[in-house]
């Protein structure tokens, strides 16, 4: 178990390394010039100019990503350049909104998602499983935007159910987890529908399977075989679309953190965007891509453990 997950986090950390440095080539290639954009309409050239050399803009793009490399492993993700303060601090202020909105997402859509999954399989080609397979396709073919913005306009607009806006008071955590519903509602309705599609195409497939027919023909309770000797194995391809999915969660959080005004990753990677504040644009990609590896590691490992025949692949 040790030497396969020690292979998992060697493979994370070369994706870390291959994402961000791509990532940081293409925002330095990007048409424009950065310096008019930070410092102003007014500034002069040698403004720009010193404030180039000042972050190393003049250097070849190669030499821009190995110093960048060099300040991470130094523990320093840079220095905010419009509000003078270091990256890490805007960024780590981010991440919990982030990734308690994700976390709020995924524990509702995966558990609906199975449990609608499972009850399809062991009702297979009724009429629960028809409209079943109805709204999963309804729920992934609808935009998490689009979903956000009709939630706010009916929940919180119209009906006054929820807040509109914000992440609640600090310290409050039942008012916190009472502006997580409508954005958590709206990043993972579309997952309910993938999730339900996949455990149960397992779940059939697992259902065919000899030791499932054995346990079958040893008379133990239908209900006990569909929940817990097949559904075990049936959910493993739904933990590995929900590790791998953690990236679409967060792009979806950049929607739903500009809809219901969240301070979280999404919506300062969106400010700082348009600003052109370079750093902390990297800043929050190396800890979103972080993030999402990180997820998928535990993800893998859930697996390897669920699965005892992933520990023996090499």
């Amino acid at each position: 178990m040790g030497l396969y997950f020690l292979q998992r986090f060697a493979l994370a950390l070369s994706i870390l390394f291959i994402a961000v440095s791509a990532l940081y080539a293409i925002m330095v290639m990007l048409p424009g010039d950065p310096t008019s954009v930070l410092l102003g309409p007014r500034a002069t050239e040698e403004m720009r100019a010193n404030y180039a050399l000042q972050m190393g803009l003049n250097d070849p793009v190669i030499v821009q990503i190995l110093n960048f490399w060099g300040r991470i492993i130094n523990g320093d993700l840079g220095q905010d350049v419009l509000r003078n303060r270091p990256v890490s601090e805007p960024v780590l202020q981010a991440l919990p909104y982030t990734a308690a909105l994700i976390a709020a997402a995924i524990i509702w859509s995966a558990t609906l998602g199975i449990l609608l999954g499972a009850l399809s399989a062991a009702k297979r080609n009724t009429a629960f499983d028809r409209i079943t397979g109805i709204l999963s396709v309804a729920f992934i073919a609808a935009p998490s935007f689009v979903v956000a913005l009709w939630s706010l306009l009916v929940f919180a607009v119209l009906l006054r159910w929820f807040p509109a806006i914000g992440a609640g008071e600090p310290g409050n955590l039942p008012d916190q987890l009472y502006h997580l519903i409508l954005p958590g509602f709206a990043i993972g309705l579309s997952w309910v529908g993938y999730i339900a599609r996949i455990v149960r195409a397992s779940m059939l497939e697992v259902m065919s399977e000899n030791h499932i027919r054995t346990a079958s023909a040893f008379g133990i309770p239908r209900y006990r075989i569909i929940y817990i000797y097949a559904l075990r194995v049936a959910v493993l391809p739904a933990v590995t679309v929900l590790g791998v999915g953690v990236g679409g969660l967060l792009s979806s959080a950049v929607f739903a953190e500009i809809v219901f005004a969240r301070p979280g990753i999404g919506k300062l990677i969106y400010e700082s965007v348009t600003s052109r504040n370079y750093p902390v644009v990297m800043g929050c990609m190396l800890v979103s891509i972080g993030f999402f590896l990180t997820c998928t590691l535990i993800a893998d490992f859930i697996n390897a453990l669920l699965d005892p025949r992933l520990r023996s692949k090499k």
